[in-house]
């Protein structure tokens, strides 16, 4: 004989006016996280109360009910809601969508707070991604998307960076064959092919930690920290048609130039343009190269020239800043911390006092006409 199914009945919904309502002193939730109160009032103000409180009758101690109601699932919800009341921004009669527990249900009001809070799952960062990025092609910026919800810009960036990674690697990620850390790692390249030839390259072996996925992304690229780089100018490179490839999950030292072809045509000219202002110096020969091997200047000896004088103007002007540097470095010589400006602008003083020692020199016209000058990028520690 086949044993009957218990058929449930589910909560009824109803609207009931704010100032019907108190906090239930069973609600679970004492500590914050997430979205704050205040912030949990914009929303609503916003888009209105996206889900009801969970509520149940006040009862008297004959067991009558009082037409209150206690809420013991939704307290942020709540107090956000007698934030907008104090505010003026709603109505204390204002009616509430509510879900309406029985009073002399059998299941603790302090199990309904629990569970409500147990059970809430958080939104997964890809389908957060996909609503970004939905907002974003219906016209929202990132600043408008971090605004609406509460978040900083840089995570609307970097969930939206998700885009440059292949359809097919984001379906593994959301079977949880990755993960997040992992995903993030292919989002410096913008190549779908050789992102899904890395990962078939590493998904079976040892090695799948994120710094060794971009490494492989990366290695046919420059990196914006490289001494082409540094003497071209990621400006002019960019303003050349390159692109930089950043990093948006953690530091990448300036990014990737993406075109090394590119970026060495660039070094070339810039040396060439260089030679020729040398060589209209009166040099006997110019050289010129990104590198050199080893020993190539093996049999040279290097020239002592003569600094050029600095000019009655230039001579006042250092010993001003010499004054100043001395004046600043007395004045705060008690203090912990220096001010940002001050800090500032010793830097500045630093930094043209030293133009002052790299003064340009000259050379004998005998020395020049037999001998020459090596040009080269010059090294740049970061």
């Amino acid at each position: 004989m086949a044993t009957a199914v218990q058929k449930i009945t589910l909560s009824s919904s109803r609207d009931i006016p704010f100032n019907k309502l108190v906090l239930s002193q069973s609600n679970v939730r004492r500590v914050k996280a997430g979205v704050s109160v205040e912030e949990l009032a914009e929303s609503i103000a916003r888009r209105g109360l996206i889900q009801s409180l969970h509520v149940r009758p006040v009862v008297d101690a004959e067991g009558k009910e009082t037409g209150m109601f206690e809420v013991p699932a939704g307290g942020r919800r709540y107090r956000a809601l007698e934030l907008l009341v104090s505010s003026r921004r709603l109505n204390k009669t204002a009616p509430v969508p509510c879900v309406v527990s029985e009073a002399g249900a059998g299941i603790l009001i302090d199990e309904l707070s629990l569970a409500e809070n147990i059970e809430r799952a958080p939104l997964h960062p890809l389908d957060q991604f996909r609503a970004f990025l939905g907002l974003r092609d219906k016209g929202m910026t990132e600043e408008e998307i971090a605004a609406a919800f509460f978040v900083d810009v840089k995570i609307v960036k970097q969930r939206l960076r998700l885009a440059s990674v292949s359809p097919a690697l984001l379906d593994i990620y959301a079977e949880d064959g990755m993960t997040l850390e992992q995903l993030m790692a292919f989002t410096i390249s913008e190549d779908h092919a050789r992102q899904q030839q890395v990962w078939e390259a590493i998904k079976d072996g040892w090695q799948k930690e994120p710094y060794y996925i971009r490494r492989l992304l990366t290695e046919t690229m420059v990196r914006a920290s490289d001494k082409r780089a540094a003497f071209v100018g990621i400006e002019a490179y960019e303003e050349a048609g390159g692109y930089v490839l950043r990093d948006l999950f953690q530091s990448d030292d300036g990014g990737w130039l993406q075109d090394a072809v590119l970026l060495d045509r660039l070094v070339t000219e810039k040396l060439k343009a260089e030679a020729e202002t040398v060589a209209a110096e009166g040099w006997k020969w110019i050289e010129i190269a990104v590198t050199f091997p080893y020993g190539h200047d093996h049999g040279l000896r290097e020239l002592v020239g003569t600094t050029v004088d600095l000019t009655e103007e230039e001579r006042a002007t250092r010993e001003a800043l010499h004054d100043e540097y001395d004046r600043l470095e007395a004045e705060y010589s008690e203090a912990d911390e220096l001010p940002d400006e001050v800090d500032q602008r010793l830097g500045e003083i630093e930094e043209a006092l030293e133009t002052f020692d790299r003064r340009p020199m000259t050379y004998a016209p005998e020395q020049m006409a037999r001998a020459g000058a090596v040009i080269r990028p010059a090294i740049v520690t970061p």
